[in-house]
């Protein structure tokens, strides 16, 4: 059985995998194959509620609770925000909602996205990261009070 690694380890493994491009066209090119293997959202979820505002592309993200871990989904309708999600989720997804929380998310800057992105869609990373954060703390307070 595989234990699921800890944010930092996760993190520290992409900055590790974007290390091996020499160029940005090399990165770009590996966010969009991250994009193509994410596992396509179910139709039930790409509803208004469910869109990711400040996003310049459509992004569609959706989290489960359970056993006290977030599970994220998501899609996008762009090659390249795909590509970005399904980053965000490797790193988040499977985590406790005080671990998304403590989360500084630096690998973002440690491989060069934000210096890398336009402005719109690095607004849009940022925004995903941000509603990221909100579920986790959605479940969290929902935990404390059911406590």
């Amino acid at each position: 059985m595989s234990t699921v690694q800890s944010i930092p380890e996760t993190e520290a493994a992409i900055v590790e995998e974007f290390s091996l491009f020499d160029s940005w066209d090399d990165k770009y090119e590996y966010i969009i194959d991250l994009g193509k293997k994410l596992q396509p959202l179910e139709e039930q979820y790409k509803r208004d509620e469910n869109k990711v505002k400040g996003c310049q592309s459509t992004v569609w993200l959706v989290a489960d609770y359970k056993d006290g871990k977030i599970i994220y989904k998501a899609e996008s309708d762009a090659v390249i925000v795909k590509g970005l999600i399904s980053m965000l989720i490797r790193v988040l997804s499977g985590h406790t909602p005080d671990e998304i929380l403590a989360a500084d998310m630096d690998f973002i800057n440690k491989i060069g996205m934000t210096s890398h992105l336009a402005q719109t869609r690095s607004n849009g990373l940022r925004a995903m990261v941000k509603q990221m954060k909100h579920y986790a703390l959605a479940f969290k307070a929902l935990d404390s009070s059911s406590n």
